[in-house]
């Protein structure tokens, strides 16, 4: 695993600032915790944090959008996760053109907060001109979004999709990518040719439905371990 910096949690539940805190120990740094969007600014200047993993409703006149957005202004070489149980499509979207590319949804358990926190640092020592696998481009796709490099992005993902066309997450990467662009048609399409792939891919069934049933509430959906909407949380 690459070098790891100091992570921060920002969350208004104590519960899970705990929960992730705990989950986080494995790594061996240093691990801050913030519950509103004020306090997060402040820690993010005063330490070299590597990963926010940012609840997208805060309380207070900052959300989650906008901390994201100073950081990004501030600090664009951090890595942003995004946790939420809910929001809209639109909310989402803007999370993604911003740079945040990981999602996790509550409630989630200490395993996958842990397993997506080490999937997302071990992007940074990724090398382009190595790629030859499915997997790999995925990832390099997925860190061209939080470097905000999009057209890099589909580059990335259309070259997983030419190594393995039988797959559905590249297509449904690629749908993101195109409600990033705000060109829903042809998100749509991505979705469908994914579900043609394989009609049980729940992230991309979710996506589909979305934009065909007006279910925004759901949020993006990016890969297999994408869960359904289980209620109203903050």
């Amino acid at each position: 695993m690459a070098h790891i910096k100091p992570i921060l949690i920002v969350d208004d539940e104590k519960n899970i600032r705990f929960t992730v805190a705990k989950a986080m120990e494995t790594f061996g740094v240093d691990i801050g915790e913030a519950e509103n969007g004020d306090d997060a600014l402040s820690r993010i200047r005063e330490k070299d944090y590597g990963v926010i993993i940012l609840d997208l409703k805060l309380p207070g006149g900052m959300d989650g959008i906008e901390v994201l957005r100073q950081v990004r202004e501030t600090r664009p070489d951090i890595h942003v996760i995004m946790i939420s149980a809910y929001g809209t499509v639109d909310i989402a979207v803007e999370a993604m053109k911003l740079g945040a590319v990981d999602f996790i949804q509550k409630p989630f358990a200490a395993a996958e907060i842990r397993e997506l926190v080490a999937k997302v640092i071990d992007r940074d020592r990724l090398d382009e001109k190595k790629a030859a696998d499915y997997a790999t481009y995925i990832e390099l796709s997925k860190r061209s979004i939080g470097q905000r490099l999009f057209d890099a992005a589909v580059e990335h993902v259309r070259k997983a999709v030419s190594l393995d066309p039988a797959r559905p997450e590249a297509f449904n990467l690629l749908g993101v990518l195109m409600e990033i662009r705000h060109h829903r048609p042809e998100a749509q399409e991505q979705y469908r040719a994914a579900l043609a792939l394989d009609p049980t891919y729940e992230p991309a069934r979710l996506n589909l439905r979305r934009l065909t049933h007006g279910k925004w509430g759901e949020g993006l959906a990016l890969d297999s371990e994408a869960k359904p909407k289980r209620g109203k949380a903050s």
